[in-house]
């Protein structure tokens, strides 16, 4: 067999057709004028195997500790998502959300503490932080992507997980492509919507091409994708603590037993349209000048809809409740006699304008030193639109309006109903029976609304008959770098590269929403326009009627009240946070012996000097109950000094021992960042008459544009054996000393300025006084006026440890008649945690991965399965603020198989290859529980099977 030297193979590979970056400065090139012509071997492996060859081939010549991943060909990565391809990639993990895999963690950190590049630049995000959702960029735009496990000073976009530079194609390295990839696509389960369907597709133009004697190349990259999602949610409320007078006779009721308090759960069908277009122009018009101009434009539109009902059941809905199974401090089943269901027609609309532009210019001095000059501009446009509609068997306040009694049982998938063992049912989906009005009284905040006072048996209260949140986000980068590059004769030192980069990014949030009152409050009418039921037979519920809320808020049906004007959180978490930031680095390359053992590697340094302001709103509730709003702003400016040595010791060979020192660091989260302070007033009469500060009704939030980066000192050793062109095993250990993590802090504040007279009181509903009469003695003012003033502050530290074993192994090594089927796995094994005992967001104690495959002949069979276990993580709550929750973990399987018509003999077919792919074929849900137990299910998710049939054209 071939000894494979790693300069040798990356040259073979370039030399074979292949570009390993875009970017002339950042990328790691061979030099392959320095290789002996006779000892290079020219490489031009399609399919999956050549993708492990190319990814091998990066792996092995780079001087970090990095994973990498090759397209198969131009234009098509493994996958049908850059998430789900890097997520089975060692110390890499994927997160579901929504049935599609998006967010990422490495070695434990979520997407939020991961930098990530597009060529080496900074790559902007369509989410609300710095985490980058990485199923919404297109495979079609993919040549590799190359995961930076420890730092270089080259790397100005770091995060304490590490970085992922995602790398177009280069088209003066790159063979001459017309492509063209297309696919059906189908989900297994049927909508549950009558509005929405299953089915999607996927379609996509790459050209790649030289000009003017391969002085000019081109690439392009155009890509339409409509994908479906369907799924079905069991959501419960929480759970209360049971009432054992409830229990039905032989039943026993233990003290501290818990029992469902109430659910919503829906039928969900979402569509997510997806055009991109990607191009790059290279220009050499000599050996000293190369220069690239690259774009990238994203148009993101996901449309989903969620019916279903919203109901509160024992305790926190009724006491009219019967208890009648009991296992384990749990109810298992029981029934009760009513709750005025709430039908839920809720929508959410995300629309998203990614534009990016880089200008690259390289110009080579002399033999040995080379200038590179880069500019970029990048900009975010994002609009989500989400409502909730709201309808039911009558307004709240209209007497005689018939309750929904149910029994229920728990499962492992949350709670199933059925009917009451006496009372009749309510039919939810009879169009003649349902109104467009809000069952419960909810509105409580629209009570300073002039025109909803006044009304006899009809307050305020039951003016909400539903809600919009429609929060916009404006984001933009602007980043100019400057390297010199040069090579040194400095003892063991052989290359030089340094220089200055400077960027500015923006963000702004406007949390716009608004309370929906249908026009006809007070009275109602039934649901116009219905287009049929929902199915919830998932959940032993029949349908519930169907209608458009979105186009009945867009049409300009409701009644809209801004919620500004009374949710004081509204100009709260409305905030703009600005950046300026000037990078210094210096990287010296290293390449020595120590008796016979090669070393090689780099030691660098970054100052990174930061300017940073915020830009908010202090709000409280005004005299006339209506939110004062006072804008504020506030930052600060810094420097942090990270040092990086990165060594590379071939022991045999291509055998390495690797290991890396280095600080590293995220900026913080940008929510966190905004200047402000939320006062909140709580009115529960026992909090209202409590001297005790933190069971006060007075609190408050604040954010902090004070905030420095979290950071954290890492240190890195691996053992990597590569014995063929694509197989190797490896082992390695890092540990991150967490040096500053944001932690929630308190202190007390004084609420004096925002008491009103007569409005911040008690209701006069508890007898205060204990008289036994409830009278005007009975409204009082606040015991206390201080109150606990929750904010965000640096100063925890913890840790984060971890063991990573991975290996590819072509199984033609261990027999001849085996040539064509291989496999790659890995394991992860982390362990770490922050002082206070909080989880480190994204963490999973075990994440493994396999992939086993078949190629040969033109046939194709790939097989590819990942685990990973609980992790912390966060989900959209109240108002579309994020919550942290506890991700049970997720096991999906996903399947391909394939035919390549280069093989068939068919010259009519030749360039065609067909695909049929099959995702979560488990159909595995996603699940969400209390912590210490697994039975109280706060959320039970499944997707169904998803398949794509797919072509591949290449001219």
């Amino acid at each position: 067999m071939k000894q494979f030297k790693p300069n040798l193979i990356k040259a073979a590979l370039i030399s074979g057709g292949v570009a390993l970056a875009s970017t002339p400065a950042f990328a790691q090139e061979a030099n392959t004028d320095a290789v002996d012509e006779e000892n290079l071997e020219v490489i031009q492996v399609s399919g999956i195997r050549g993708s492990l060859q190319r990814a091998q081939a990066i792996k092995m010549d780079n001087t970090s500790i990095v994973e990498a991943l090759s397209a198969e060909d131009i234009g098509k990565l493994p996958d049908t998502s850059i998430a789900e391809s890097i997520a089975r990639l060692p110390g890499l993990a994927g997160e579901r959300r929504n049935g599609r895999t998006s967010g990422l963690s490495v070695r434990g950190f979520n997407e939020n503490y991961v930098g990530t590049t597009l060529n080496g630049r900074e790559l902007l995000g369509m989410g609300d932080n710095r985490g980058v959702e990485f199923d919404l960029y297109p495979t079609e735009i993919v040549s590799n992507i190359l995961v930076y496990k420890t730092p270089e000073a080259g790397l100005m976009t770091q995060g304490i997980g590490g970085t992922v530079d995602i790398q177009t194609v280069s088209p003066l390295s790159a063979q001459k492509t017309v492509a063209i990839n297309g696919s059906y696509e189908k989900n297994q389960e049927d909508s549950g919507n009558p509005d929405f369907d299953n089915n999607g597709h996927r379609l996509s133009f790459n050209y790649v091409d030289q000009f003017a004697d391969d002085k000019i190349g081109v690439a392009l990259a155009i890509a339409d994708m409509e994908s479906p999602r369907q799924a079905q949610h069991f959501r419960g409320w929480g759970y209360a603590n049971a009432n054992p007078a409830n229990a039905a006779e032989g039943v026993e009721v233990p003290e501290g037993t818990v029992i469902l308090g109430g659910h919503d759960s829906f039928t969900r069908s979402a569509m997510l349209e997806r055009t991109s277009i990607a191009g790059v122009i290279e220009y050499a018009p000599s050996d000293n000048l190369k220069v690239q101009f690259d774009a990238l434009y994203i148009d993101f539109e996901e449309n989903d809809v969620r019916r279903g009902v919203e109901e509160g059941g024992a305790e926190w809905g009724t006491g009219a409740y019967t208890i009648t199974g009991v296992e384990d401090g749990l109810v298992t089943s029981g029934y009760y006699d009513g709750f005025l269901s709430v039908i839920r027609n809720d929508s959410r609309q995300q629309k998203a304008e990614l534009t990016t532009f880089g200008l690259n210019v390289e110009y080579v001095i002399n033999d040995n030193w080379t200038a590179t000059l880069d500019v970029s501009t990048g900009e975010v446009d994002k609009t989500i639109t989400d409502i909730e509609s709201y309808s039911g068997v009558g307004r709240a306040g209209i007497d005689g309006r018939p309750l929904t009694p149910r029994a229920w049982t728990m499962t492992s998938t949350g709670a199933v109903y059925s009917d009451h063992p006496s009372l009749d049912s309510v039919d939810l989906g009879d169009p003649n029976s349902i109104y467009l009005a809000g069952p419960q009284a909810w509105g409580g905040s629209l009570t300073p609304v002039e025109r909803f006072q006044g009304v006899e048996g009809f307050g305020p209260d039951t003016a909400q008959d539903g809600f919009v949140n429609e929060p916009i986000f404006d984001e933009s980068l602007d980043a100019i770098r400057l390297d010199l590059e040069g090579f040194v004769e400095w003892g063991i030192f052989t290359k030089l590269t340094a220089g200055v980069n400077y960027q500015e990014r923006e963000k702004t949030k406007d949390n716009n929403g608004a309370y929906l009152t249908a026009p006809t409050w007070p009275d109602q009418e039934l649901v116009p326009n219905p287009i049929g039921t929902a199915d919830l037979s998932f959940i032993g519920i029949d349908g519930v009627i169907a209608y458009d809320g979105l186009g009945l808020y867009q049409s300009g049906y409701y009644i809209e009240t801004p919620a500004e004007l009374f949710e004081n959180g509204r100009f709260g978490d409305s905030y703009t946070i600005k950046e300026d930031i000037l990078t210094a680095f210096a990287k010296l390359d290293i390449e020595t012996e120590i008796g016979d053992v090669l070393v090689f590697g780099n030691l660098g340094l970054q100052v990174v000097n930061v300017d940073q302001t915020g830009s908010g709103f202090n709000t409280t509730t005004g005299p006339t109950g209506f939110t004062a709003v006072t804008p504020i702003s506030d930052g600060d400016s810094y420097t942090d000094v990270l040092p990086t040595l990165n060594l590379s010791f071939e022991i045999a060979e291509n055998q390495f021992i690797r290991t890396a020192l280095g600080k590293v660091i995220s900026r913080p989260r940008m929510d966190d960042m905004r200047p402000n302070n939320t006062v909140s007033f709580t009115f529960n009469d026992q909090q209202i008459i409590s001297s005790d500060i933190a069971n006060g009704p007075w609190s408050a939030s604040s954010g902090n544009a004070r905030l420095k980066p979290l950071e954290a000192n890492q240190f890195d050793i691996a053992y990597e054996n590569y014995f063929a062109d694509s197989g190797y095993f490896a082992v390695s250990f890092f540990y991150k000393d967490l040096t500053n993590w944001h932690v929630a802090g308190q202190t007390v504040g004084d609420f004096s300025d925002s008491y009103i007279e007569g409005f911040h009181q008690t209701s006069g509903q508890t007898d205060i006084n204990g008289d036994g009469v409830l009278d005007a003695n009975d409204i009082v003012p606040p015991a206390t006026f201080n109150g606990v003033v929750s904010f965000r502050e640096d100063g925890l530290e913890g840790f984060v440890r971890g063991w990573e074993l991975q290996g590819s192994l072509p199984f033609d090594m261990i027999h001849e008649s085996l040539e064509g089927f291989g496999m790659f796995a890995s394991a992860t094994f982390l362990d770490g945690q922050l002082d206070n005992g909080d989880a480190v967001p994204g963490l999973s104690e075990e994440t493994y991965s396999l992939t086993a495959f078949y190629e040969s002949n033109g046939f194709e069979f790939r097989i590819s399965g990942t685990k990973r276990d609980a992790f912390a993580t966060e989900t959209r709550a109240i108002s579309l603020s994020l919550a942290q929750i506890q991700d049970l973990g997720v096991k999906q399987v996903d399947a391909q198989i394939g035919y390549d018509f280069d093989e068939s003999g068919i010259e009519a077919l030749k360039g065609l290859r067909v695909t049929l792919q099959g995702q979560n074929l488990t159909d595995e849900p996603t699940i969400q529980a209390n912590p210490g137990d697994g039975r109280q299910i706060t959320q039970y998710e499944t997707y169904g099977r998803n398949f794509l049939l797919g072509f591949n054209y290449t001219f």
